[in-house]
């Protein structure tokens, strides 16, 4: 019997842990983590400890490992990347961003395998273009990211979209731009938690919380808004696009509805049955000419493309999170 490969890189991270779990529900699939673990005190391996992989590959070993299996795989999920939007090491971030998945697109078009990446919302930067997910050439050319993550995420973007257009290209190729992604298996993530997840021990000992104020004239301190989307979403929406391969280019993922920080945060006291206790402190200078004080995914492309779930809203999500996962002694999905 021929078997079913999807092959996950980055699988035991935050949302590539939560594909797997989602991909795994299907027993004609064998999922394939391809990731590094860390120090097992770290609790990364816990991400997947759940769920019936199909085989495990260190990332120096995954072209060797591709090119033995390539026959049976189907897909490729390509979610390993250097996230930190504060990695100080510009080559570092080029190399795992951009010239590792150039690689992975190359291959999965040689072998006519189906492709799908993640981008990132890091892309729109300031966002005076606005956040539409505009996927032709000129429009993804035209963005200019603030840091090295946000621009090593746009160059790929542009490179998938050119080879496309000169028709070299994997049968199915999309790239997702994540908004704000919170849930569960995020504990590893250290700095770059959510913010969710982030005041979850203050919130958990009755503590108070504390937000940046606002600098900028008409939004109150707390008000500084961002497109929140819950995990399961997006795995919920990578499910479908593995199931949809004739859908390609790349889209926005997030839940398509700006929230603010005050509005998370007041969630999450709620979720634990608590009286909200918020206080501001001032944004250090050094942020506060790049800080973003708005996002909102416009979400209408990958519904045009035929994605008609909704999306899970703040509350709910926040409640499903800290209840289900953050407050029990199992927090991992």
């Amino acid at each position: 019997m021929t078997r079913r490969i999807v092959f996950v890189t980055g699988g035991a991270g935050f949302i590539g842990s939560n594909i797997v779990a989602k991909l795994t529900e299907d027993p004609a699939l064998d999922v394939v983590v391809c990731d590094w673990l860390h120090d097992a005190q770290q609790g990364k391996w816990r991400n997947i400890a759940k769920h019936p992989i199909g085989d495990f590959v260190a990332p120096e070993a995954m072209f060797t490992w591709l090119e033995q299996r390539w026959r049976d795989v189907e897909l490729v999920i390509h979610m390993g990347a250097v996230s930190s939007t504060m990695e100080p090491d510009a080559d570092k971030i080029i190399h795992s961003n951009f010239t590792l998945s150039r690689d992975l697109f190359r291959w999965c078009a040689d072998r006519q395998r189906r492709f799908i990446y993640a981008s990132s919302a890091a892309t729109y930067g300031d966002g005076s273009l606005g956040f539409e997910d505009k996927d032709d050439l000129a429009s993804l050319a035209a963005l200019r990211p603030l840091n090295p993550y946000g621009w090593s995420k746009a160059l790929f973007d542009h490179f998938a979209a050119r080879q496309a257009s000169r028709g070299y290209a994997p049968p199915q190729w999309v790239g997702l731009k994540f908004f704000n992604v919170y849930g569960p298996n995020e504990g590893h993530k250290g700095v770059m938690k959510s913010v969710a997840a982030q005041i979850w021990p203050k919130v958990q000992d009755g503590q108070g919380v504390q937000l940046f104020e606002s600098h900028r004239e008409g939004i109150p301190h707390g008000g500084q808004a961002r497109d929140f989307v819950y995990v399961r979403d997006v795995a919920d929406v990578v499910a479908w696009l593995g199931a949809t391969p004739q859908v390609n280019g790349v889209f926005n993922l997030g839940s398509g509805q700006a929230r603010t920080f005050a509005d998370l945060a007041t969630s999450v006291f709620h979720a634990a049955g608590q009286t909200p206790q918020i206080d501001y402190v001032p944004m250090p200078e050094s942020i506060r000419d790049k800080y973003q004080y708005f996002t909102q995914a416009g979400m209408t492309r990958l519904a045009g493309a035929g994605y008609n779930q909704p999306f899970t809203p703040l509350e709910h999500g926040i409640r499903d999170y800290v209840q289900t996962y953050l407050a029990t002694e199992d927090p991992y999905r």
